[in-house]
């Protein structure tokens, strides 16, 4: 009798232990068919793409490289062999003067990113701005003498070119799609070309930002976690698309994983312009202006909500001519929103020379719309 109670309970044990295998097998199958079927689209949305994979109508759009179909760290080892080889170190020469005013040579190097396949390369001002000698050397270790054919120290962007073809360009992506949260990577020379081409990997920290740079205050900075470090400038940084969405100039000092970025759609028309014509053809509206960021900054008593308060207008200028005076406000400049001055730079390089264009002012608390005929400024 003892043993058959045994038998008994040992074989509904078994039962038990297949009933709930069964059982756990059908809510495996329910879990992972039949709810989320239920679920996305009815009680829960289907999740979105980013905007950087999705097209103007919203649709996924196919990558410009071979990127794997699942986004997140598979994807960094394909974009660093994808467009490192389209990111050159540059060594610059410059020429100081000591206490005795003798002159004195210094050495130092950064990084740039190759934008036409005939040797056209964006990088910094402060890389090569004042440099007296400039050589780019290719991720196939050749070295090149470069010339400079733009620079402009407010922007803290230049266009280098050496003299080869059939080199390997990185595509420039569109930062005005950027958002927070989104892959980052950025490619360059940190510390020197010992530790050339090296990549790092994080996420877009923060949009829009402004950041003090001698006497200069930068604006509409792309902020990255990132790491950045000197000798990283002009390098670029990438989507998750494989696409230049900035170019790395700076990292603040006082603290760890902040590093800035200039919005790539601020370098595009200006290298447009160099590669078509030969030089940057620049728009001139012929304003000086402040904004909101500016009037805190300087603490000024000026208090701005919106737009972009005009402080002084040129005689004889477009804006002159247009009707724009001092104290207007500019709200918008062709539909687009204008509240920073990077903005509006932004802007009217994206358009032409001899452009009419509308812009929507301020004026007494009343809105005008002025029509102004953009020019070539003078000395571009």
């Amino acid at each position: 009798m003892d043993y058959y109670y045994y038998s008994k309970g040992k074989n509904s044990a078994w039962k038990y232990i297949i009933v709930g295998l069964v059982g756990a097998l059908i809510g495996g199958l329910i879990a992972a068919y039949i709810a989320p079927v239920y679920l996305y689209g009815n009680i829960i949305p289907w999740p979105e793409l980013p905007p950087s994979l999705q097209d103007d109508a919203g649709n996924s759009r196919d990558s410009r490289i071979d990127l794997p179909q699942n986004q997140g760290d598979s994807i960094i080892p394909v974009i660093a062999r994808e467009i490192t080889p389209a990111v050159v170190g540059i060594s610059t020469v410059e020429i100081h003067y000591d206490l005795f005013f003798r002159p004195v040579e210094s050495m130092s190097v950064g990084s740039g990113v190759i934008v036409a396949p005939n040797g056209y390369i964006l990088t910094n001002d402060h890389v090569v701005g004042r440099a007296r000698k400039i050589t780019v050397i290719l991720s196939d270790g050749r070295h090149y003498d470069a010339k400079r054919l733009w620079s402009d120290p407010t922007l803290d962007l230049a266009v280098i070119k050496i003299k080869a073809e059939d080199l390997k360009v990185a595509p420039l992506g569109d930062s005005d799609r950027l958002v927070v949260g989104e892959l980052a990577v950025a490619i360059g020379n940190p510390l020197g070309l010992r530790f050339q081409r090296t990549v790092t990997a994080g996420i877009i920290s923060a949009l829009e930002r402004s950041l003090p740079v001698g006497n200069v205050i930068m604006q509409d900075l792309i902020q990255t976690d990132a790491s950045i470090n000197p000798g990283n400038s002009g390098g670029p940084l990438i989507n998750s698309r494989g696409e230049v969405i900035g170019i790395n100039t700076a990292k603040a000092s006082e603290a760890e994983a902040m590093g800035f970025a200039i919005p790539i759609n601020l370098a595009k028309p200006i290298v447009k312009s160099i590669i078509e014509h030969g030089r940057f053809i620049k728009p001139w509206l012929g304003i000086s202006g402040i904004d909101r960021e500016i009037a805190a900054y300087y603490n000024t008593k000026v208090k701005i909500d919106r737009g972009i308060l005009v402080g002084g207008v040129e005689p004889g200028s477009p804006a002159y001519k247009g009707g724009i005076r001092e104290g207007d406000i500019i709200t918008h400049i062709q539909g687009q929103e204008i509240n920073t001055m990077a903005k509006l730079r932004m802007v009217l390089y994206n358009l032409e020379v001899g452009q009419t264009v509308e812009i929507r002012v301020l004026r007494d608390n009343k809105e005008r719309i002025i029509s102004v005929t953009l020019e070539e400024m003078p000395g571009s």
